[in-house]
């Protein structure tokens, strides 16, 4: 399934039977990742009386209720109604869904007892320009990630300065394999998340944060085409799947 790609007056060529997919599935065990100090994910058939909506206890169909948070239990993408007084959809404000990207990988700095994403460790890598989308992979990069307990554990964020740095760039979506681009405890403040959507001075409205990815460690840095889909609510985040594709 090639393609030919025509992006900013260049020609590029991809392969749609070959995904990278750096979503992480929601899961109803313990096996699923958590954040925000949740408990696991809950999957469980419906029940009515004597009714159960499984199948191996006699239903025609298996018809399960799954109850979990967008933000906490996986793969989401959030628009700026994540942080707004005003109510913003993602579903409304995600309209395009296909985007050249650069994946990096960074390794956060020690600053106190917090692990650092700075705008020098970017720039490193980014140099002074980059697609629309950026997918950032913090190292090391064990499988783990992919069924880690967040909760309590200052996960690496990204400083205030490395943020307006990636706004400057007009980067309009960002990529992480953490539950959040801000420091877990932070009062509130909320620094990074503000200087990337610029609320509420010039809110970039279109502009989007996807936290919880995995990237595998034999995906090499580079540019790649994303395809971004995310469930269609009318939320300010919803669950999503992040899939790149290798420019050949």
């Amino acid at each position: 399934m090639l393609a030919q790609i025509q992006y900013e007056g260049k020609s590029f060529a991809i392969d749609f039977s070959k995904p990278i997919d750096i979503s992480l599935s929601l899961r109803g065990d313990d096996k699923n990742p958590i954040a925000w100090y949740l408990d696991s994910p809950k999957i469980t058939p419906f029940r009515d009386g004597d009714f159960v909506g499984k199948v191996s206890e006699g239903a025609s169909v298996n018809f399960n209720n799954i109850q979990f948070n967008p933000h906490a239990h996986g793969t989401h993408t959030e628009c700026v109604g994540h942080i707004s007084k005003e109510f913003f959809s993602i579903n409304q404000s995600l309209k395009n869904f296909f985007f050249k990207v650069k994946l990096i990988s960074v390794s956060p700095e020690l600053q106190g007892e917090d692990q650092v994403i700075s705008v020098a460790k970017l720039k490193e890598q980014i140099k002074d320009s980059c697609p629309e989308a950026l997918v950032i992979r913090t190292l090391p990069n064990y499988i783990e990630k992919r069924s880690k307990k967040y909760s309590h554990t200052n996960w690496p964020y990204l400083s205030e300065e490395a943020m307006l740095f990636i706004r400057q760039l007009n980067i309009k979506h960002l990529l992480i394999d953490l539950p959040s681009v801000d420091k877990e405890k932070d009062e509130g403040k909320l620094l990074a998340h503000k200087a990337f959507w610029n609320y509420p001075k010039n809110t970039r409205f279109e502009a989007t944060i996807t936290e919880l990815i995995y990237v595998p460690n034999h995906v090499s840095d580079g540019d790649y085409f994303l395809n971004l889909q995310i469930a269609s609510f009318e939320n300010d985040a919803a669950p999503s799947k992040p899939v790149l594709y290798k420019i050949q």
